[in-house]
């Protein structure tokens, strides 16, 4: 029988999953503890109410999709996570999201060994509040940052103010990811690498409607096409439980069936901090060439 790998960060040191049950999480960010829903928590806790009334701050949904923060204390004025030798800013924002995804640590080193201080050409797509930008970044790629979101590029501006890295590295994009795609494949334009963090639905700067299943096919087929004949990676991220690791994994290698190299796939996980309970955060899909 196959098994799924299942990647658990390591070298957090402000970051801490303190608790999960009853469809939520319990977490210290820095000296900042946060409750909020996820909906995979499915189980009991192992905490006791006293632990959980910790929280300086708690997110409460109204509706499946919308919600507030209920803060007893608020955060610092400048709320700082550190990961390793990378910096980010927090904030609580109105989707129960604070702006950093702590599993994601893995892939931010999984890029810097890929990358190791090469000046690849990098492009980011659904790019958030750049913390894949800047660790990529950081390993010496020069990125095209891409959201839709205005504000979400601002903030990325902020995350790599924090890291000193320089403008030249980073070009900043706001636009559509499938129509920046298609342009860039008319434009003859490569990347060396790809990242893609597509939501399961979203909305471009024009409107345009994103559904995870209907487009991420045709965009990884787009992205491809864009890959440089040096290309070392493409990383795929995806949150939703309408798609599994083993989708995942056959789509990109699909996708790059002519190109070679190695496709692996598997869940992301975060282990609590006094258990070995862990709370599934996600699946990946990552393509490496030979080189």
């Amino acid at each position: 029988m196959t098994s799924i790998p299942i990647l658990i960060p390591d070298g957090w040191n402000d970051y801490k999953l303190i608790d999960t049950g009853d469809g939520m999480k319990l977490e210290r960010f820095g000296e900042y503890i946060i409750s909020r829903p996820d909906p995979r928590a499915i189980w009991k806790p192992r905490k006791p109410p006293a632990v959980w009334d910790t929280a300086h701050a708690q997110y409460i949904r109204s509706t499946k999709t919308e919600g507030h923060w209920q803060i007893k204390i608020p955060p610092p004025p400048l709320w700082l996570i550190r990961y390793r030798d990378m910096t980010f800013l927090l904030k609580p924002t109105a989707f129960k999201h604070i702006g950093i995804f702590p599993e994601q640590a893995v892939n931010w080193v999984w890029l810097e060994n890929i990358i190791m201080k090469q000046p690849l050409n990098v492009l980011n797509l659904f790019a958030y509040t750049g913390a894949a930008t800047v660790a990529a970044a950081h390993a010496g790629a020069r990125v095209t940052h891409l959201d839709s979101v205005k504000s979400a590029i601002t903030w990325a501006h902020e995350n790599a103010r924090l890291n000193h890295i320089t403008e030249k590295l980073i070009r900043w994009i706001e636009d559509d990811a499938m129509k920046f795609v298609l342009r860039e494949t008319k434009r003859g334009s490569t990347y060396d690498g790809i990242i893609l963090d597509p939501p399961r639905f979203g909305r471009g700067t024009k409107g345009e409607v994103w559904k995870l299943l209907d487009d991420l096919p045709r965009l990884l087929e787009a992205c491809v096409s864009i890959l440089s004949p040096r290309a070392r990676f493409l990383l795929v991220n995806a949150y939703t439980a309408d798609i599994s690791a083993i989708a995942l994994g056959q789509l990109v290698s699909s996708a790059l069936a002519n190109r070679g190299g190695l496709v692996t796939y598997g869940e992301l996980a975060l282990k609590e901090s006094e258990s070995d309970r862990l709370l599934p955060s996600g699946i990946f899909a990552r393509w490496e060439s030979h080189r």
